[in-house]
């Protein structure tokens, strides 16, 4: 068989799979093509487990988190050394008060230890009555009568609410010190999105104390998933070549890594598209780059349940503080701030080299983005419904001066009213309202058929876009105006931008937040040289 261009023709679209790439739920190795979920830290797990230690794993959402719980616990009741129980708290988490939560609480460990087999003698005697003890009590009564220890892994234990999961942590940590004198859980993983310093984030506030005996002292680890490999991505989809013939060429998982940073939905999203809606189950037909692109752009637009929920965090004002000085490429006061570490954590940025903090990958990016501007981008539709050929297209090629020509007319006519709308609606970010509008406006390149690359980062001072239509590039970048030196700033990142995208011609465009200074002064547009560069200058 060959190992390049089209693969052998054995494999058709007849061909019956036994596995598939997985985007809902956790994995299976009987179903889906998987890597081994415990592959980075298993061993450290289990050191942990024989310690009798309680631990924390966090990571973002749809990241393999419930796949390992269940691996491991596959694996350690395989030993026979320990009773493993793997449970999960997400339906609980509509009960607010401890009154009604620790109840379903005891209720939903005594099932999961009914569906998975263990000895069925849980919570026989609960007294509901005694909400403060009923969990502690029944754990160390079913201790009391097994034969080996137990270990249990509480997955989405962060969605409890925040007084239930209080009472939860209080008599996890009572049993925990009085092991000596009464049998007790033996191993404990509290495991979802939430690093343990964001529990504590959650409930220490005005109203709610923990006194000095935290619930928390009692973690000995805190881990994180991480993401896939670029050596990961290419074994993943070996997998699917293995079995099927169909081959994913060296350029396409490249790219997919690129534009993914190994995250592990997006990973397995893209190749299902690729594989079933692409290709169409033919597996005669090797996986392209340029699939690969489609298969993205096909995502994005579809909109899937893992970009709404993610998405949704944007309007929490702990989100906004780190991800409005995102679009802007300002400054954040505080790497080390809970709002920064829980946007960390729940998976929408990155550090990458060289210190830069960054959107967790590109197409969380380019989510973003067009989250928070998709109201401008409807309306602009609206209002603009579409020529068969753009003022700003000239045989075959856009004309940016006139596409910031029109941009700067309606900033003019609109940006009040833009400004006022992103600070009513429910994501607030009037601040970042100028790129966010103006990236709206460039939306309608993209519908026709062209492409917008973007990049930000924390602390650079500006957002670049690089705009690609009929193979050529336009760079354009999007400052604050703060002083003469925004301007001298501008043109030399700009130019570096410039260098690095491969084009002699740029556009810097300068928003004057300056509500005193007329429009006369604001709009403008002027060519500058730089370094051999032609860069066009354009006030807004």
């Amino acid at each position: 068989m060959r190992k390049t261009g089209a693969v052998s023709y054995k494999y058709s679209i007849f061909h019956i799979m036994s596995h598939y790439f997985n985007i809902a739920g956790p994995c299976h190795p009987s179903e889906h093509y998987m890597l081994d979920p415990l592959r980075d830290f298993g061993e450290d797990l289990m050191n942990l487990i024989n310690l009798k230690q309680y631990f924390v794993i966090h990571a973002a959402r749809q990241s393999g988190k419930t796949t390992l719980l269940k691996e491991l616990a596959r694996r350690v009741n395989a030993k026979q050394k320990y009773h493993v129980l793997y449970c999960s708290l997400e339906t609980i988490q509509t009960f607010t008060e401890p009154e009604k939560g620790i109840p379903e609480i005891v209720q939903k460990i005594e099932s999961c230890i009914k569906n998975q087999g263990l000895p069925n003698n849980f919570a026989k005697d609960a007294n509901y009555n005694s909400i403060s003890n009923v969990l502690n009590d029944s754990l160390v009564d079913y201790c009391r009568s097994l034969g080996k220890p137990l270990i249990i892994l509480f997955d989405e234990a962060d969605c409890l609410s925040d007084n239930t999961l209080i009472t939860f942590l209080r008599q996890l940590r009572n049993g925990y010190i009085n092991r000596p004198e009464a049998p007790f859980v033996h191993s404990l993983a509290l495991v979802g999105m939430r690093n343990i310093r964001d529990y504590k984030a959650r409930i220490r506030d005005d109203s709610v104390t923990l006194g000095g005996a935290s619930p928390f002292n009692i973690v000995a680890e805190s881990m994180t998933l991480k993401n896939f490999t670029k050596d990961d991505v290419a074994e993943l989809y070996s997998q699917h070549t293995a079995e099927t013939g169909q081959f994913f060429e060296p350029e396409a998982v490249n790219y997919i890594f690129e534009q993914t940073q190994g995250q592990p939905w997006l990973v397995n999203a893209i190749a299902r598209e690729c594989v079933e809606k692409i290709c169409k189950n033919n597996y005669s037909t090797a996986i392209t780059q340029e699939m690969a692109k489609t298969a993205i752009n096909e995502l994005i637009l579809k909109r899937p349940t893992h970009f709404d929920s993610l998405m949704e965090r944007l309007k929490e004002s702990r989100i906004r503080k780190v991800i409005q000085p995102l679009i802007l490429g300002e400054d954040i006061i505080d790497k080390t701030s809970d709002d920064y570490l829980y946007t960390r954590d729940l998976g929408l940025i990155r550090e990458s080299g060289g210190g830069l903090v960054e959107p967790a990958n590109q197409i969380y990016a380019e989510v973003i983005t067009r989250m928070l501007n998709s109201s401008p981008q409807e309306i602009l539709k609206l209002e603009r419904p579409g020529d068969d050929l753009p003022k700003y297209i000239i045989d075959g090629k856009i004309d940016i001066n006139i596409l910031l020509m029109e941009f700067q007319i309606f900033w003019r006519e609109n940006s009040e009213i833009w400004i006022k709308r992103y600070r009513e609606n429910l994501y607030q970010y009037d601040e970042a309202a100028p790129h966010l509008v103006f990236q709206a406006f460039l939306q309608r390149v993209i519908n026709g058929g062209g492409q917008i690359v973007r990049e930000m980062a924390l602390g650079t001072k500006r957002v670049d876009l690089c705009v690609v239509y009929e193979g050529k590039k336009y760079p354009i970048e999007l400052k604050i105006l703060r002083g003469e030196k925004s301007f001298s700033e501008g043109l030399e990142q700009l130019s570096v931008y410039m260098d690095k995208v491969g084009s002699s011609e740029g556009w810097l465009v300068l928003f004057d937040r300056d509500t005193g200074k007329p429009w006369e002064e604001k709009l403008y547009m002027r060519f500058e040289e730089n370094k051999g560069k032609r860069i066009t200058v354009a006030g807004a």
